[in-house]
């Protein structure tokens, strides 16, 4: 069974985001199922978040599933390379949105490894960034803007849980006030 969309329209960004962590991400995509336990998040809330790609209601081509209502991906190119996938939170028009840094595989892992050419390498290692993941589970640009409510993307409400350790998120030194808040979450001492 899958989380509703009524979940993803709730406001509050930072408390989807701890929400999020354990939960089960699915993807069904050319025939093929894989999922991974959710284990690391960042919460990104514009307007006011200067690490925000919506940082003062900033709107582009890019970013402009950010501005959709709650339940739709945002995936977006990072340094010409990686494709990053973002859930969007909020009601229409309030951009706001959480990076899925991390999941722990749970099906399809063979897939995986093969989409991630992975081979004879730690397995603990197969999606534990966020460009890993686009990549593991095969979400590419085509899915921007793609409901996260649907058979080819969504959210389990199967669950595992941990401890959650909050931190600064990555990467976002240019964030001035905004840099050292503890908006990433982390899963950790997982319990199935």
């Amino acid at each position: 069974m899958m989380l509703p969309k009524s979940f993803f329209l709730n406001k509050d960004v930072l408390f989807i985001a701890k929400q999020l962590l354990g939960h089960l991400l699915v993807t069904k995509i050319a025939g093929e199922t894989t999922s991974g336990f959710i284990t690391e998040t960042e919460a990104y809330r514009g307007p006011d978040d200067k690490a925000c790609h919506a940082y003062n209601y900033k709107k582009t081509p890019r970013n402009a599933a950010m501005y959709c209502a709650g339940g739709v991906a945002y995936l977006y190119r990072c340094y010409g390379i990686h494709t990053l996938f973002n859930i969007v939170t909020g009601e229409k028009n309030l951009p706001h949105a959480i990076l899925i840094r991390a999941i722990l595989p749970y099906e399809g892992t063979d897939i995986m490894i093969q989409r991630r050419q992975w081979k004879n390498k730690p397995l603990h290692l197969l999606t534990n960034g966020p460009g890993k993941v686009c990549q593991a589970l095969s979400l590419t640009l085509n899915h921007n803007a793609h409901s996260i409510t649907s058979p080819s993307i969504y959210i389990s409400k199967r669950k595992i849980t941990g401890t959650i350790l909050q931190t600064p998120r990555i990467g976002i030194d240019y964030a001035q006030e905004y840099r050292d808040l503890p908006w990433r979450f982390v899963l950790q001492n997982l319990e199935k």
